[in-house]
């Protein structure tokens, strides 16, 4: 059986995530309030040099619409495009903008060192010992991560997103007990918004999962493996860690504020 990420990427981003890394948050730009004694009566001709204000709304249409993808970082490090924080109500994603966002995650920097790393561990444990040893035997399962979670990626958040008009975004709930946040994490693996806002089962997720641990583990995974009992622990390994992972990107931000709070506290 293949290492699991989620276990390992605890104890990675753990490793990874110092406080030289921490990135500090962007301000609001303040808005300007005229003074009583400047305040006039408005005009319905325009001053001179400046266009009509529909004109300038029509410039600048996106100005106040709230961000549809984040460019948050789990731990500062893992890519977590697809998380909202207090959101509301967003624009869906087309199909362009969900296929995009996948390709941006999937081919992140930062997966480059995380898959060499997993395939050095399964070496080492000489996991999927049909792939042998040595340099070719640690290529073979590099390129093997590389290919699983890239599949997974662009089955479950582009390709059947797109098919089914589902939401491949997490909206996080950010209000009350952690027992409740805990287990409205823990739902979203079965429940998604669709494109048109309404809540539906996660065929995404749950079929798409299954669909990706297929389509690995009979194309290029070692011959051994290629059976139906190894397929379906797979599946049921890729939903638990995706579980897992829907957790720690629901309390995420609030363990993101109380480093940039003790950061702050600290003068740095």
């Amino acid at each position: 059986m293949k290492i699991s990420p989620f276990l390992l990427s605890t104890l990675f981003v753990c490793c990874v995530a110092s406080p030289a890394s921490l990135r500090g948050q962007t301000s609001d730009v303040a808005q300007q309030t005229p003074n009583k004694s400047q305040t006039q009566a408005p005009s319905s001709t325009p001053q001179s040099g400046q266009p009509p204000q529909d004109a300038q709304k029509e410039q600048n249409p996106d100005k106040n619409q709230p961000e549809s993808v984040s460019k948050d970082r789990l731990f500062y490090t893992l890519p977590n495009f697809l998380t909202l924080e207090n959101a509301g109500h967003v624009p869906p994603l087309s199909t362009k903008e969900k296929f995009k966002v996948v390709t941006k995650g999937s081919f992140d920097y930062v997966l480059v060192p995380w898959y060499a790393f997993l395939a050095g561990l399964s070496q080492a444990q000489n996991s999927e010992a049909g792939y042998g040893q040595g340099a070719e035997g640690y290529a073979k399962r590099f390129g093997a991560y590389f290919a699983d979670g890239t599949i997974e990626n662009y089955v479950t958040s582009a390709i059947l997103p797109s098919l089914l008009r589902q939401d491949p975004r997490y909206f996080q709930s950010g209000k009350g007990s952690f027992t409740h946040r805990t287990g409205y994490a823990m739902s979203r693996i079965f429940v998604t918004r669709s494109d048109s806002g309404h809540q539906q089962f996660n065929f995404s997720e749950i079929v798409g999962s299954a669909l990706s641990a297929g389509i690995s583990t009979y194309s290029y995974h070692p011959h051994e493996d290629r059976t139906l009992p190894n397929t379906l622990s797979v599946w049921g390994t890729q939903v638990g860690t995706d579980t897992l992972t829907l957790v720690v990107r629901e309390f995420w931000p609030d363990i993101r504020r109380k480093i940039s709070k003790a950061k702050k506290e600290r003068g740095q």
